[in-house]
């Protein structure tokens, strides 16, 4: 079983930036994929980053590349959001998950993740 906490979410002006944080528990964590989806109201939650156990390789979406990073700390349990040149397009409750089947590869489909964590509200004005 694994325990999913965000932190870090609020509210910020465009152009600002801002970092997340998912801390993990137990040792399935450390060992596996690590992603961070979004969800705006009315609209389906989608993927934003995803991270290898390790942190070797990462992966974006569209909409975020070039903007956001994602990297993980395994000795502290935890995965970052870091946030830039934000948008009001990036309003959303935003979850970490994690894929316990896969270690290497980030899949964007929500429905591999096993577990999530509650979310937390970033919200962006113009």
């Amino acid at each position: 079983q694994v325990q999913l906490v965000e932190s870090g979410g609020g509210l910020v002006q465009a152009g600002g930036s801002l970092s997340l944080s998912c801390e993990g528990s137990g040792r399935t964590f450390n060992l596996s994929v690590v992603g961070w989806f979004r969800q705006a109201p009315g609209k389906e939650r989608a993927f934003v980053a995803g991270i290898s156990w390790n942190g070797d390789n990462t992966y974006y979406g569209a909409s975020v590349k070039g903007r956001f990073t994602i990297s993980r700390d395994n000795a502290k349990n935890t995965v970052y959001l870091q946030m830039s040149s934000l948008k009001p397009e990036d309003t959303a409750v935003y979850y970490c998950a994690v894929d316990h089947h896969r270690y290497q590869i980030a899949s964007e489909a929500r429905d591999n993740y096993d577990y999530w964590g509650q979310g937390t509200q970033v919200t962006v004005s113009s």
